[in-house]
């Protein structure tokens, strides 16, 4: 089954192509974490989907406010007891994403040169995880510095799975407006820039 998206509408096909029974048993169970929970049960949709779910005939289960925690696999079981074939059932994987919300960037004002600085972006909402990009001044930021002239004699390293951006020695030229942008299949956000200024790493001595 492909991907649904969050709050939105998801059919989770049972076909019945060729059947002698009358009034087959249809029944819709939800497997998590290896647990089942009946969802379609003696004609009704009970459970957690019990006001937003309801049966397509012939057993076709229509979700019409899908959620995070729909995330699941879903096993349709039809009995019918007057055919050759008295038994049957089919597994459906339903994977419902979240987009992005605003991360939460952290970004230090001041940094002295030569000295290390650490970048972090987190974001919780996402479904699946994110993955994170860093920008400077509007530019994105490769990661690996050697690949762009730009960044070529910057020292850092950049964990698009974590969202941390590591300068191990920063630069004069590493000053600059930085945001970071979270991104998944369902979507994108970002945060505002934030200024991080590289100062000298000393106070030189007054002339006399």
């Amino acid at each position: 089954s492909p991907p649904s998206f969050n709050f939105s509408e998801v059919e989770l096909s049972c076909l019945i192509r060729s059947i002698t029974t009358l009034k087959p048993r249809i029944e819709w169970k939800k497997i998590q974490n290896g647990e089942p929970s009946y969802v379609y049960f003696e004609s009704k949709i009970i459970g957690a989907l019990q006001n937003r779910a309801m049966l397509l005939e012939p057993a076709s289960l229509l979700i019409t406010n899908a959620t995070r925690e729909d995330t699941a696999q879903y096993r349709c079981e039809v009995s019918a007891p007057n055919d050759m074939k008295t038994f049957d059932e089919i597994l459906i994987s339903l994977e419902v994403q979240v987009k992005p919300v605003v991360p939460k960037c952290i970004v230090p004002k001041s940094v002295p040169v030569g000295k290390s600085a650490e970048l972090h972006c987190v974001e919780h909402e996402g479904f699946p995880k994110p993955e994170y990009q860093w920008f400077r001044n509007k530019e994105e930021i490769p990661t690996d510095p050697k690949s762009s002239p730009k960044f070529l004699n910057s020292s850092y390293t950049l964990n698009t799975k974590s969202g941390t951006l590591k300068f191990s020695t920063v630069r004069k030229e590493d000053s600059g407006q930085y945001h970071c942008r979270a991104k998944n299949p369902a979507g994108e956000a970002q945060c505002g820039p934030q200024m991080m200024e590289v100062c000298k790493s000393f106070t030189e001595p007054p002339s006399v």
